[in-house]
Parts: structure tokens; sequence; C-alpha cells
């Protein structure tokens, strides 16, 4: 049901983005993004790794 996304869908979503946020503050936009992206993966490292402790205290 769902596709991935092509490079017309790519273009367009670019394009959106150029228009709401303007060509400077794009990759202040991204670096945000990359950000909040890493500190999500490491959020969710840490928890893994503390389940596995939690259940051998029990």
């Amino acid at each position: 049901m769902l596709r991935s996304i092509g490079l017309p869908e790519l273009l367009v979503i670019l394009g959106v983005a150029v228009l709401m946020f303007g060509g400077k503050k794009i990759p202040e936009v991204a670096k945000g993004l990359g950000e909040g992206i890493r500190n999500f993966k490491n959020a969710l490292k840490a928890e893994n790794e503390e389940k596995p402790e939690e259940k051998k205290q029990a």
C-alpha cells in the first residue's frame, strides 16, 4: 500500500521546504533534525541497555 519516496516526491518536499524556511535556514533546520534523531537513538539505546539489568535484579 505505501511506496517508498521517489525522485518526484523528494523534489516536491524539497521545494516546499525552501518556500517555508528559505535557502539560508535549511542547513540549520537539517542540523537540528539530525541532532534530534541522534538524541532519540541514544535514548533508545540507553533504555535497551537498562532493561536487561533490571531483569537480572528481579
